[in-house]
């Protein structure tokens, strides 16, 4: 298939910005898939760090790490991305070349527990702030569950209104799909 499907998209862009000795955040770690890709990525010098509310998210990436050999690559932190910039090492900022989310709920967990508007759309500021210019911020939006629309229609509004001289902003969806299929949504600093 030529249109990829939409965490294979997801992975290709941060592909293209994320490279071997860099730094990267992984803004919910979940199972830690996507902190795995990461620190592959980033390589023996790089750095990754991952944020996740979850205690269970934390572990489940801790283990996966530890399983690939790559722990030594990230810093996990059991607390909200809208402390992304509070964490990341100053040194870092102006440096990090990427960052993703999947913004919904942990699967396979309580499904009460979900991305929430506000700490996401301050995640994004705080990121933008950290950021390299050629940067990138992925999303991967999930939407389908109790809570998702409110924060994919908020997260929308402030992408459309986010000043087009600091960032560029890419909405990749198919639109022929049933039952609210995940969308990319990906922000390219200026």
């Amino acid at each position: 298939m030529i249109l990829r499907r939409v965490l294979p998209f997801a992975k290709e862009l941060l592909e293209k910005v994320v490279e071997s000795g860099g730094v990267a955040v992984d803004a919910t770690v979940g199972n830690g898939h996507d902190t795995q890709f990461l620190a592959e990525l980033v390589g023996e010098n790089g750095l990754v760090y991952g944020f996740d509310i979850q205690e269970d998210a934390i572990e489940a990436t801790r283990n996966r790490l530890r399983e690939n050999g790559l722990d030594g690559r990230v810093r996990l932190f059991q607390q909200s991305h809208a402390k992304v910039t509070d964490c990341v090492d100053d040194k870092y900022h102006g440096s990090v070349q990427g960052s993703i989310f999947n913004l919904g709920y942990l699967p396979g967990s309580d499904k009460s527990v979900i991305t929430k508007p506000a700490s996401t759309l301050m995640a994004i500021e705080g990121l933008m702030e950290i950021l390299m210019p050629g940067g990138l911020i992925v999303l991967v939006v999930y939407y389908g569950h109790e809570g998702g629309p409110d924060e994919k229609d908020s997260l929308m509004a402030f992408l459309h209104n986010m000043d087009q001289s600091k960032a560029q902003v890419l909405h990749y969806q198919f639109l022929n799909q049933k039952n609210n299929p995940p969308f990319v949504v990906a922000i390219e600093k200026k």
